[in-house]
């Protein structure tokens, strides 16, 4: 009788695991592409893929006060107690805006975490911004391949060809889903969804660096 019990559990433990393991497999997906080697777009060559459009186009916030922080904050519209743009965010971000502006790339649709920082810099970039719980932050490794998989399936949905979609967000869920590096304050990744492929990230863009796709 021990035998048999014993011999149960071993076979609930190994199917336990075999579920582990194609969870993470279907988890780490997006990796896999976005990391495929081809080779990154840069200058005009970028320019001109998001000329044509069908991106996502992935901003971490602009520059913030990193002697502020989010503990106290009661809510997202509680922005006297959050991490919020300085004075030098909010002027990369209008030169950001200019520089989209300037290159007449086209952009519709602009998801912004519901953050304060990160809605004041959609709004500073592109004018307008709709908050989405989606593409909020949160924790830069996780176990709980639900926390993210809103945003992977964002980043993953096609894109129609002459417009892209702009998310506004945080470095942590860009590097739960793509790996390291960080983006940087400002930075942009460049996604091009692939549906049940994941996506693959095909350039990036620093905030001080957009006159270099002119």
């Amino acid at each position: 009788m021990a035998q048999n019990r014993k011999k149960a559990m071993m076979a609930r433990m190994d199917a336990a695991l075999r579920l582990l393991v194609v969870a993470s497999m279907a988890w780490c997906a997006p990796l896999a592409i976005a990391a495929d080697g081809a080779p990154p777009l840069a200058g005009a060559a970028l320019r001109d893929a998001l000329l044509r459009g069908g991106y996502v186009l992935y901003f971490r916030h602009a520059a913030t006060d990193f002697g502020q922080n989010d503990d106290k904050m009661t809510g997202y519209e509680d922005c006297a107690q959050q991490r919020n743009l300085t004075d030098r965010g909010r002027a990369d971000a209008r030169a950001i805006g200019a520089a989209i502006n300037a290159l007449h790339i086209p952009v519709t649709t602009v998801l912004a975490s519901p953050f304060c920082r990160t809605r004041e810099t959609a709004e500073l970039v592109f004018g307008h911004a709709t908050p989405d719980a989606r593409v909020r932050g949160g924790p830069a490794t996780t176990d709980d391949p639900a926390r993210y998989a809103q945003l992977k399936a964002l980043l993953s949905t096609p894109v129609p060809a002459g417009t892209n979609i702009a998310i506004v967000s945080h470095g942590n869920p860009f590097r739960a889903l793509a790996g390291p590096p960080y983006l940087a304050e400002g930075e942009m990744a460049v996604i091009e969804p692939r549906g049940r492929e994941g996506f693959r990230i095909v350039g990036k863009v620093a905030p001080d660096a957009w006159s270099s796709l002119r």
